[in-house]
C-alpha cells in the first residue's frame, strides 16, 4: 500500500514529507522514488511537522502504531487505509482527529497501480476532516464518482467482497499453475482467459458471463475432472464446492 500510495500522492501534488518504515531498507527506498526524509523502527523520530499521518500497517499493529503516534501530534488529523478495522482505533489511543482512508485496490510492491481508476471509501470522525481526505481522494482519482463516504460495517463487508474477488480469485489461478506444471506448461497460456473473463465483468454481471461444465451442468465433465484429481483430495474438495456454488447461482 504505502509504496504505490506515496509515490501516487507525491505526483498527485500533495507534498510527503517522510516516510516511516520497520526497517530503515524499506524506508530509505520509498524516500528515494519520492525525494523526501525517511525515519525507521523508533516510532517517536517520526516528523511532527505534517497534517496528515497515512499508516498503512497490518491490521494486527495498528493499535500499537496509532498510540506510539499520538504523543506530540495530538492536532494532526491521523487515518488508517485498512478495510476492516474500525475508526475507534483512534480514539482508543486518545486521538480525536481520525479517519479511514481506503482504497479498493489490491496492492504489490513490484507493480504502480493507476489511482485514476481507485474507488476511495472514506471515514472521519469531523466533518472538516471527512472533506479534506475526500479532496486528497480526488486528487488521485480525478473523478468524484470514485470517491465514496464509508461506515465501519461497509468497509468490512467491502473487504469480505474483495477477497471473494481479488484474493480468493489470485488463488484459483495458483492452482492452475500447479495443475499446468505437471505438464511443464506455464501459467502464461492461461492469460488470454483470464483476460476475456475480466474483460466481460465491464459489460456483463458475473452471474451472466458465468461458462464452464458446472454452469452447464455437465457432469460428464466434472466427473471426469475429479477423477483426474484423485491424487489431490484438497482440489476435489475445493472444485466440488465452487461447482456446486456455481450451480446453486444459476
Amino acid at each position: 500500500m504505502a509504496t504505490n500510495l506515496a509515490p501516487a500522492l507525491n505526483e498527485s501534488g500533495a507534498q510527503v514529507v517522510e516516510v516511516w518504515s520497520k526497517s530503515r531498507a524499506s524506508a530509505e527506498t520509498l524516500a528515494g522514488k519520492i525525494g523526501c526524509s525517511f525515519t525507521w523502527g523508533d516510532l517517536s523520530r517520526v516528523t511532527r511537522e505534517a497534517d496528515i499521518y497515512i499508516i498503512a500497517v497490518k491490521d494486527a499493529a495498528l493499535a500499537d502504531v496509532v498510540c506510539h503516534l499520538h504523543e506530540g501530534r495530538e492536532q494532526a488529523l491521523m487515518v488508517h487505509t485498512a478495510g476492516s478495522m474500525p475508526i475507534s482505533v483512534f480514539a482508543d489511543a486518545g486521538h480525536a482527529r481520525a479517519g479511514v482512508f481506503y482504497p479498493m485496490q489490491t496492492f504489490s510492491k513490484e507493480r504502480q497501480v493507476d489511482f485514476a481508476r481507485v474507488h476511495f471509501f472514506i471515514e472521519a470522525a469531523q466533518p472538516d476532516d471527512e472533506a479534506a481526505l475526500q479532496r486528497l481522494a480526488l486528487s488521485l482519482t480525478g473523478d468524484a464518482t470514485f470517491v465514496h463516504k464509508s461506515t465501519a460495517a461497509l468497509r468490512r463487508r467491502l473487504h469480505l467482497a474483495a477477497v471473494f474477488a481479488c484474493n480468493f480469485l489470485n488463488h484459483c489461478c495458483t492452482l492452475s499453475a500447479d495443475i499446468l506444471s505437471a505438464d511443464d506448461l506455464p501459467f502464461s497460456v492461461m492469460l488470454p482467459l483470464v483476460d476475456e473473463t475480466v474483460a466481460k465483468l465491464h459489460e456483463l454481471a458475473p452471474r451472466e458471463a458465468q461458462t464452464g461444465p458446472a454452469v452447464r451442468r455437465d457432469a460428464n465433465v466434472t466427473g471426469l475432472q475429479l477423477a483426474m484429481l484423485a491424487d489431490r483430495p484438497d482440489l476435489q474438495q475445493i472444485y466440488s464446492l465452487l461447482t456446486k456454488s456455481i450451480q446453486q447461482y444459476d
